[in-house]
């Protein structure tokens, strides 16, 4: 009697199009083998990092300590070594990716490194950055982490001409996610305009999840009405399958289209965010209900693990959603909830995040420095 094989939830999720990366990166992972085990076994073909993944990995093991004793005695600064410690992370996730990448034709086998948050209100010091962390990485398969505010949209179009691959990160709103795309396209005019091959040039577009939800459902708490109870739990999944819709608009443009003839990649929509924070909701609910082909979602290890043991079988969730998704805004919009100050105050909450992540990291780093060098 033959064996029937075990449902795999994420090759599953593979095979309908949606990319499986990991929100997470640390040395112990790249030298464990842990990372080419999650490759090899979970599907795994991209990788997202964050301050907050790195101040984490320093702090638990020695596998930092080398690298920090060498800095300490060259007598780097915090922002020295910070940047020294996670361009040689990423690099070397880089490397381990690569396989996937060349498999993909560029698509995958990519990890993000952030530009410095504090820089988010700072168009021309945030391409330098941009420039910097491409150039000592070194590596065709990164992705450079620019924030999509305002100022954030000039450095993605000028970053995109130079020819260096970006992932934008910290996307809420739909008018938001289409500036972020026009800017993508204006940085491919130029770099067209600049001899650029355009395949070469790669992008993502991160759309933030679960902390839609998060914010919406505390305004309808406030409200504690039974129609306004009803609709918690929903806002986040309806905003991303609107931006999907957007994603869809855009690429049947004559723009997209022309800029798609001289070789020109999609910029995919990620999903970002995607771990659950109401454990009143399924674990797996950012994923299972955001699947369309040609997207990523990336996923923090408890949602990555949680989604292979008992993940739902998958199918597009995304396409023919969006009326139901605009009837649902509209429902809050009727209670009185303004989603363009859901989205507004959601940003900058996400810039002070990232802002206080990288303070953090800095003062993890400033510690490991001054213990190593004892």
């Amino acid at each position: 009697m033959t064996d029937v094989p075990a449902h795999d939830p994420l090759a599953d999720l593979s095979a309908a199009g949606v990319s499986v990366w990991l929100d997470d990166l640390s040395r112990e992972l790249l030298a464990g083998g842990r990372l080419q085990e999650l490759i090899d076994r979970r599907h795994v073909v991209g990788v997202t990092t964050n301050p907050t993944i790195f101040a984490s990995a320093l702090s638990k093991g020695e596998r930092y300590n080398e690298q920090l004793q060498q800095l300490a005695a060259d007598g780097a600064d915090v922002d020295q070594a910070v940047f020294a410690i996670t361009t040689t992370d990423v690099r070397t996730g880089c490397d381990v990716l690569r396989p996937v990448n060349e498999r993909t034709d560029g698509v995958d086998g990519r990890v993000s490194i952030e530009v410095d948050p504090r820089l988010a209100r700072d168009t021309e010091a945030t391409i330098a950055q941009a420039r910097a962390l491409w150039e000592a990485v070194d590596r065709p398969n990164l992705f450079v982490k620019i924030p999509a505010t305002v100022e954030g949209l000039a450095a993605i179009t000028a970053v995109i001409a130079q020819g260096i691959s970006v992932n934008v990160t910290l996307i809420f709103s739909l008018d938001r996610y289409r500036q972020v795309m026009d800017a993508y396209m204006n940085g491919l005019e130029q770099a067209r305009e600049a001899g650029h091959d355009l395949t070469a040039i790669h992008s993502v577009a991160s759309f933030f999840v679960s902390r839609v939800d998060t914010e919406v459902d505390a305004r309808l708490d406030a409200l504690a009405t039974p129609e306004a109870l009803a609709l918690k739990g929903q806002a986040a999944v309806a905003n991303a399958r609107l931006a999907y819709e957007a994603f869809e608009q855009t690429t049947a443009q004559p723009r997209w289209q022309a800029l798609a003839a001289a070789g020109a990649r999609p910029q995919r929509p990620l999903w970002a965010s995607t771990g659950v924070k109401n454990p009143a909701y399924p674990d797996t609910m950012y994923v299972s209900d955001l699947v369309a082909p040609g997207t990523v979602n990336t996923m923090p290890g408890s949602t990555l693990a949680a989604f292979a043991d008992h993940g739902p079988a998958v199918s597009d969730t995304i396409q023919g959603s969006y009326p139901a998704a605009r009837a649902h805004l509209a429902a809050l919009a009727d209670l009185g909830i303004d989603f363009d100050d859901v989205t507004e105050t959601l940003e900058r909450e996400g810039v002070t995040k990232f802002d206080t992540s990288w303070s953090e990291l800095g003062d993890t780093v400033s510690r490991e420095l001054h213990r190593t060098a004892r």
